[in-house]
């Protein structure tokens, strides 16, 4: 019978049995080839521990040192800190500096800039149906923005029959042949004045000859000023490789206004147009020029397959516009009274001081493309 087994009744051993069957009273364990026996004098003695106060644990820093650290992180940050705000004063001075000599944020300019920049960028680059939206809103805007101006000065001018025909005339600049764009526009003139006058009569506020038929050629001006001359752009987006010439003549008016802006604000002593835009310089037309003629080469070459002698015509072109619709902005602007036609974007003032430069400088644009461009296919 196996050992494991009870003599008596044959029952089987538990663990702690068995391990006590198998293990003298002097609790010493059995000595064999497989287990041999545990020899203590083979563990090597433990090393005896550093005497006196230099003795420390290693894993242990003392209180000391991190006070130490502590100072010394606080002390860096206080001194960033002390840099990054002396920065951001030289920043603020020089743009203080800059707003009394411009009258414009200059920080605030640049931000809206690209944000406008990104979303014009965007739309041509990818879809260029996508510009058709941007353009329509812009005009609306920019429509709704001199209403407002003509009416604070005086005028009768009714906001709802320009917006109204503001947007058909735009959207037939891209959606209509360049004939039926045509015939928009005079029944966008017709719809406004004809709308003043029936609404003149209506108020009976005896209100002069003059008067009325002064408000009723403004607001046919408003029609013809704004989104007629962003239709003409929708016109010139909707032709072959159109949305090249679009982006083409809005880049160089944008880079003839910051090179005059960067030019008179570093060199400018001789006023252009002292009654005007008593701000603006001939050192600042110089930059335009430079920088006008400059991105019309750059952009003849690269973008729109042209020679470098085109981008020349191109370049001037648009200078030539973009610095005559400057100058009739502020001229009306000064007419008015005001200085801005809004306060919308910070920086810059309204939508209008942005594109008046860009609205006149669409005609000379989809003329240049009849001319010059080798997409224009010749019937």
């Amino acid at each position: 019978m196996s050992d494991t087994r009870d003599s008596e009744d044959g029952a089987p051993l538990t663990r702690r049995e068995a391990r006590d069957a198998t293990t003298p009273d002097s609790g010493i364990p059995l000595a064999d080839e497989a287990f041999p026996g545990f020899d203590a004098s083979l563990v090597p003695p433990r090393p005896p521990l550093p005497e006196g106060p230099a003795a420390v644990i290693p894993d242990m820093i003392d209180t000391a040192d991190h006070n130490a650290i502590r100072e010394q992180w606080r002390a860096k940050r206080d001194e960033f800190g002390s840099h990054v705000s002396h920065a951001r004063d030289q920043i603020d001075q020089a743009n203080e500096r800059i707003k009394q000599r411009t009258g414009r944020d200059l920080v605030l300019a640049i931000l809206i800039g690209l944000a406008f920049g990104a979303a014009l960028l965007g739309s041509l680059l990818f879809i260029k149906v996508l510009f058709v939206p941007f353009a329509l809103a812009a005009a609306l805007l920019g429509v709704y923005e001199l209403a407002r101006a003509l009416r604070a000065s005086g005028r009768r001018i009714d906001v709802v029959p320009q917006l109204v025909a503001a947007a058909a005339l735009v959207l037939s600049g891209y959606f209509a042949d360049i004939w039926l764009c045509w015939i928009v526009l005079f029944l966008a003139v017709a719809f406004v004045v004809v709308w003043r006058l029936i609404a003149q009569m209506f108020a009976q506020d005896g209100r002069t000859y003059g008067d009325v038929l002064a408000d009723a050629v403004i607001g046919g001006f408003v029609q013809v000023y704004v989104p007629f001359l962003a239709a003409v752009a929708l016109i010139l987006l909707g032709q072959e490789g159109g949305q090249w010439w679009v982006l083409g003549f809005i880049a160089i008016a944008v880079a003839a206004d910051t090179g005059a802006y960067a030019a008179g604000l570093a060199f400018g002593r001789h006023p252009m147009a002292p009654r005007i835009s008593p701000k603006k310089t001939w050192e600042g037309f110089a930059g335009a020029v430079v920088a006008s003629l400059t991105a019309g080469v750059l952009l003849a070459i690269y973008l729109l397959e042209l020679p470098w002698w085109g981008g020349l015509v191109f370049g001037a072109a648009i200078l030539l516009s973009a610095t005559l619709g400057d100058l009739g902005e502020s001229m009306l602007k000064r007419d008015l009274g005001i200085k801005d036609m809004s306060s919308w974007l910070p920086g810059h003032g309204g939508l209008l001081d942005r594109l008046d430069s860009i609205l006149p400088s669409t005609v000379p644009a989809l003329c240049l493309y009849l001319l010059l461009s080798p997409w224009v296919v010749l019937s």
